[in-house]
């Protein structure tokens, strides 16, 4: 916002999305993805860090003056969290005198914290990213499964080729991609590919991913392990890589797996399979909503390396399902996870409330 249009554009501001994680993460990138289309259906500004481009930037100034900045004749504003911090921030700012409609997006499958339980019920909508994770929750929620940007993730012209421009050994890829720890099932993922490797020389695994530090000694095991097995040269962890770089690391690949064993939705997967990559997913997340088994995807047993061996395995043996798979994978996610199709649902939930806000 320039420092002359500040006022104008205040009063303008219909919904806030506040992102108050320091580091990058899963969260932070779905709001960064939706954000955008967000602000094209409604006048949205961005508090916090990662603020994406098309959307307004909504200082600490800023907010503090949206108090004194509201018609009555106007609806509350919306404030749309994805964290226990947002929530507690738009509930502080509430009480103080905001004009607030408070919405949590709830993405975890386990119970919540008696903490977050207390913020949850306080909220005025409730937003869950699957029927699972609904079903954790102690009161309704609205069901809105993710979307991805399904032209950011596409096929590429020829895999085999821009696999090979990766200098990487073999003809195909096998990948798995986000933080590098035990919950994503990292280590099933190498000792799968410490099993199956010697047997298909033409396949190279990688690990792609942050690590922190409470992680190194999981990882030092991982490469310990690999190195064991003789396969340091084919099994490589290419550590964090900038987020403009991770699509084209789908087009390299031909088979992703997503080894996880919690998992809120499950992000990659769809990402992973808009880009004709043949998915081989234990069934965490929302991999059951999204995969039928054996057709736009290989579904394996949580917490099962044998389970995960034999489903890598029926694709490894058959490149040629690989391709196919993979194309009917997109179809799938084109067809119903597009982001577009996320953020319609999304926006008519803000309109529930601004109508509820109305009714007599």
């Amino acid at each position: 916002m320039s420092p002359k249009g500040k006022s104008a554009a205040l009063d303008e501001i219909e919904v806030i999305i506040p992102n108050l994680k320091k580091r990058y993460s899963g969260g932070t990138a779905v709001n960064r993805t939706i954000a955008p289309l967000i602000a094209e259906r409604c006048r949205a500004a961005w508090f916090g860090l990662d603020r994406p481009q098309g959307v307004a930037s909504l200082g600490v100034g800023d907010l503090l003056r949206l108090r004194l900045r509201h018609s009555k004749s106007r609806p509350a504003r919306i404030w749309h969290a994805r964290r226990n911090t947002e929530m507690l921030l738009g509930l502080l700012l509430k009480q103080l005198g905001w004009r607030l409609k408070l919405i949590f997006n709830s993405a975890g499958q386990r119970r919540k914290t008696p903490y977050t339980d207390f913020l949850i019920a306080r909220m005025d909508a409730v937003i869950a990213t699957s029927e699972t994770s609904a079903s954790f929750l102690r009161r309704p929620a609205t069901v809105i499964h993710h979307g991805i940007d399904v032209e950011t993730y596409l096929p590429p012209a020829d895999r085999l080729s821009a696999f090979a421009a990766t200098g990487l050994p073999g003809k195909y890829g096998i990948g798995t991609f986000g933080r590098v720890r035990r919950q994503k099932g990292v280590d099933l993922f190498v000792e799968a590919a410490c099993r199956l490797l010697p047997k298909y020389p033409d396949f190279t695994a990688v690990v792609i991913g942050f690590v922190s530090v409470d992680n190194r000694l999981f990882v030092e095991g991982l490469k310990q392990r690999i190195a064991a097995a003789g396969l340091s040269d084919r099994i490589r962890f290419l550590g964090e890589l900038p987020i403009e770089e991770v699509p084209l690391w789908y087009q390299r690949i031909s088979i992703y797996v997503f080894a996880s064993r919690v998992e809120g939705f499950g992000l990659t997967m769809l990402e992973a399979m808009a880009a004709g990559d043949a998915v081989v997913a234990t069934r965490a997340g929302s991999a059951e909503t999204v995969i039928a088994d054996g057709e736009t995807g290989m579904l394996a047993p949580i917490d099962d390396v044998d389970g995960l061996v034999q489903a890598l395995e029926q694709l490894m043996r058959d490149p040629e399902r690989i391709a196919d798979m993979g194309a009917r994978a997109r179809a799938r996610v084109v067809k119903d996870f597009s982001r577009d199709r996320e953020v319609d649902d999304i926006v008519s939930v803000y309109r529930r409330l601004w109508e509820g806000e109305a009714a007599p």
